[in-house]
């Protein structure tokens, strides 16, 4: 699997500069699951796409307000397993951004970069639910060494006739110099609960329609944003569709989310300033 992803606009490599900065790694598969290596998607990108309303829109899905949730791993080791309804998977990644200096593969120093995690979710008719852990060293051998992020999810779905409602919950911290995006400054503050909940109604065979909201509560401070958002799609046909997307974000206090944007959403605008932003587009399948 080699997936290369580039700026539109200019044709520039995404992903920090890499050539397959999306996903680039070999496997083998048998009737017991696959073992993947190489640079791939975290456990928390693997799982969330089932129970985020927006299915991991860049600008308007859950993503927005946690960008961990498209996170990869650089030099990784990953089991993925399905057994009737239930999935299983586990990864572990030696070194999850090459590109951090100091920070990553550095000899005599394992836990810089370090990274793992886990999910399993299980579907039953219309019902599905998952849990997945994520954890990584953030650190190098100059700042905060020992600096880790932890987070925890729980999500499902449930079907009912042509509508699919989904909720979902992540919680998160850090530790020994670990930052969580959105929080204020200090050690004892890095934490915060999301959560999100949301509607995808098919209307017609080729209009789908989805409306979702996003809260993140960050810990010992008031400055909590709101995310909503809605979306259409229409099927031209089997490989072309057209799409329109909105997103309005509500800071609270000195909270500062925005829209995605180079890799990060909060300080991306004035702090306690609101966003509202408008994506249309044409999608053509090969």
């Amino acid at each position: 699997m080699l997936e290369s992803g580039f700026d539109i606009d200019t044709g520039k490599s995404l992903q920090g500069g890499r050539l397959f900065g999306r996903q680039a790694f070999v496997g083998i598969q048998s009737g017991w699951g696959s073992v993947l290596l190489g640079r791939q998607n975290t456990s928390l990108y693997d799982y969330v796409g089932n129970y985020d309303p927006l299915a991991l829109a860049p600008r308007y899905g859950v993503v927005t307000q946690d960008t961990s949730f498209t996170a990869r791993a650089d030099n990784s080791i990953k089991y993925v397993g399905g057994f009737g309804g239930l999935k299983v998977s586990a990864f572990y990644s030696a070194g999850a951004d090459s590109s951090v200096a100091n920070g990553s593969e550095v000899p005599g120093a394992p836990k810089l970069g370090r990274g793992f995690g886990s999910y399993v979710t299980y579907d039953s008719g219309p019902l599905s639910v998952g849990v997945a852990y994520d954890e990584v060293n953030t650190g190098t051998t100059t700042l905060n060494p020992d600096a880790t992020a932890r987070r925890f999810s729980g999500a499902g779905s449930y079907v009912v006739g042509s509508v699919k409602l989904f909720g979902g919950y992540r919680w998160a911290r850090g530790y020994h110099g670990g930052v969580i995006p959105g929080s204020i400054a200090g050690a004892s503050n890095q934490g915060g609960n999301l959560y999100w909940t949301g509607v995808n109604w098919q209307a017609t065979p080729a209009l789908a329609l989805a409306a979702a909201a996003y809260y993140q509560d960050f810990k010992n401070t008031g400055n909590d944003p709101w995310l909503f958002t809605l979306n259409a799609d229409y099927a031209f046909s089997k490989r072309t569709r057209a799409y329109a997307s909105l997103g309005y974000i509500k800071n609270k206090g000195t909270s500062n989310l925005g829209f995605y944007d180079n890799g990060k959403t909060f300080g991306n605008t004035n702090p306690g300033q609101n966003q509202f932003g408008v994506t249309i587009g044409l999608r053509q399948v090969f």
